[in-house]
């Protein structure tokens, strides 16, 4: 726990306030990357990129794997197809997670920008996205539908991170036909996947710092519990607009990072 020590209070106290407030926005609609990740980097600026990528997906996955749970007993679930989903989510997000060490993230950034703005734009015209099941798409296509999902939302969590959750919501609201809270409930599942793909990585590279990695982690967890029941508490509209809000925070985030840093 030595690592603990060598930060003041303040800044433990940041870092578990922020997780959970990281941990409500992941239960909920995914995205808390958004907030814990720019956590991580303020309060430990002289820490490596790859081991605050190491630490944060540590908190990250003690969250998520509680929130699933929950879902769990609300949401029924087709099995073989969220884990033909996970399964290619895990192998992706390992490989994105080993091309992070090589390759810096940051010079993804405008793209990934551009792709939450037409992100926004969709979800804010299409009035009734995710409010009610969609068209009922074929079996053989969910099963190809979600395995390319996995394959690059899965990389790109394993690579970058932050929002990943949110991305697996729309992907399956869009291309699935799901309800929001359905789609919440499969993202967390698969979403455990590519974080314990990518803690694999860190931890054997030994990019973490563990005592600060428990504190998060607790704190995420409690996030995580709130932020789930109400989710299924409120319904498909409250989530539709938590994730407009996220995604738009996401957007002004990344616009910050690109245009004034």
């Amino acid at each position: 726990m030595q690592d603990l020590f060598h930060i003041g209070l303040g800044s433990l106290l940041a870092l578990g306030f922020f997780s959970l407030v990281a941990g409500f926005i992941d239960a909920v609609v995914g995205g808390g990357g958004l907030i814990q990740l720019p956590a991580l980097l303020l309060q430990l600026p002289t820490t490596s990129l790859p081991t605050i990528l190491g630490t944060n997906k540590i908190a990250a996955l003690s969250g998520t794997s509680v929130a699933a749970m929950q879902y769990a007993r609300r949401i029924r679930f087709n099995f073989p197809l969220l884990i033909v989903i996970s399964f290619f989510a895990f192998i992706s997000s390992h490989m994105g997670a080993k091309l992070a060490s090589s390759i810096e993230p940051a010079n993804f950034r405008p793209l990934i920008l551009v792709i939450l703005i037409l992100i926004a734009i969709y979800t804010y015209f299409k009035k009734d996205l995710g409010t009610h099941s969609g068209k009922l798409v074929a079996m053989p296509k969910q099963y190809l539908y979600g395995s390319l999902m996995g394959l690059l939302i899965g990389f790109y969590d394993g690579f970058m991170g932050p929002g990943t959750g949110s991305f697996f919501v729309l992907a399956f609201v869009v291309l699935l036909g799901f309800e929001f809270v359905q789609a919440s409930a499969y993202a967390k599942f698969v979403n455990c996947m590519t974080n314990f793909s990518a803690v694999m990585v860190f931890v054997k590279q030994g990019n973490y710092l563990l005592s600060i990695a428990i504190l998060m982690a607790v704190c995420n967890i409690l996030g995580n519990i709130l932020g789930s029941v109400l989710a299924l508490k409120k319904g498909n509209a409250f989530v539709r607009l938590f994730f407009l809000i996220v995604v738009c925070a996401m957007i002004l985030r990344y616009s910050y990072t690109i245009f004034f840093k």
